[in-house]
């Protein structure tokens, strides 16, 4: 599929609000086989003209026609949807978001094939069923961490004859969080199969084994627990270890090996992934702003975030 023209002469405005297609916000071209289609007609009308022939003649104009049903509708599917921006889960960097675009079917009539166009990547077309509504996707790649903001975007159709392209330019008011992306995992001393090793190291870390879970994306590899998992069947679970001790885990902005503020934000964005995984109360001190120790995937979205948004002049 060809890239839908933007119009950059017509810069669309913020919009946050559900917000409806109308047939002034529409804009109608025809596609590449469109394009084919209407020269082939024009032969046709041109050999119907030399040669006189009325077959020919009734046969131009019945395309001829059929086009121009075909673009009426084509702009129909389109018209008078509603829309609505959706939430969207945050992703580490490196990683698709997914922006959910809500879109409401108020007529009696079904709307077929709709989808959503980017700068950066497309959504597979969805169907919207009358007096209903449905969810469309588009994955977006995000490459940086932050608060960011999809911009301009497209909602088409080449429903039903795929010789008209309707659509229509949008900004909505939404975004997505970008969580630095993990560091690879340090080097721990080698598990043996049997694991004894792994418990051992982690006593030494002054932790106790704690049991088993389900494994959680962000899991260290290190954490999870091979053989159980191979008598439990296909699903994975993960080690969990608890303190010895009773002392809290801090997770210390000064601590890491790495010296630039991205390379220390994905050491820390590692560990606490990895402290979440072993079920440990910790603690994240960054520059500026220090998070006390606590547990649970609250507390983890709470570090996340703070790693996302983190702004900082020194390192």
């Amino acid at each position: 599929m060809t890239a839908l023209p933007y119009l950059p002469w017509r810069k669309p405005i913020l919009e946050s609000g559900p917000l409806r297609l109308t047939s002034r916000r529409l804009y109608l071209l025809p596609t590449r086989s469109g394009l084919l289609f209407g020269l082939l007609l024009l032969g046709l009308l041109v050999g119907a003209i030399n040669y006189g022939v009325s077959l020919v003649y009734l046969f131009t104009f019945w395309f001829v026609s059929l086009g121009v049903v075909g673009m009426l509708h084509t702009q129909r599917n389109l018209t008078g949807l509603i829309l609505h921006g959706g939430a969207t889960a945050p992703v580490f960097a490196g990683e698709n978001a997914l922006f959910h675009l809500r879109v409401e079917n108020p007529s009696r009539l079904p709307r077929q094939r709709i989808g959503l166009r980017h700068a950066q990547g497309q959504g597979e077309p969805g169907d919207i069923p009358a007096a209903a509504e449905a969810v469309i996707d588009l994955p977006l790649p995000q490459t940086e961490r932050g608060w960011k903001t999809p911009g301009r975007f497209a909602i088409h159709s080449e429903f039903p004859l795929g010789l008209f392209r309707c659509w229509s330019v949008l900004e909505l008011d939404w975004g997505v969080l970008v969580y630095p992306r993990p560091a690879a995992e340090g080097m721990p001393p080698p598990a043996s199969d049997d694991g004894d090793e792994e418990a051992s190291a982690a006593r030494r870390e002054g932790l106790e084994f704690d049991g088993l879970r389900d494994y959680q994306p962000g899991d260290a590899t290190r954490r999870i627990a091979w053989k159980a998992s191979a008598r439990g069947g296909d699903k994975l679970l993960t080690k969990q270890f608890a303190s010895a001790t009773g002392q809290h885990l801090w997770l210390s902005w000064w601590q890491t090996p790495e010296r630039d503020v991205e390379g220390r934000l994905s050491r820390l964005t590692r560990w606490v992934l990895d402290a979440h995984a072993a079920g440990l109360a910790y603690g994240l001190k960054l520059p500026g702003r220090v998070l006390p120790p606590r547990t649970g995937a609250a507390h983890l979205r709470q570090c996340l975030e703070a790693l996302a948004r983190h702004v900082s002049n020194t390192s």
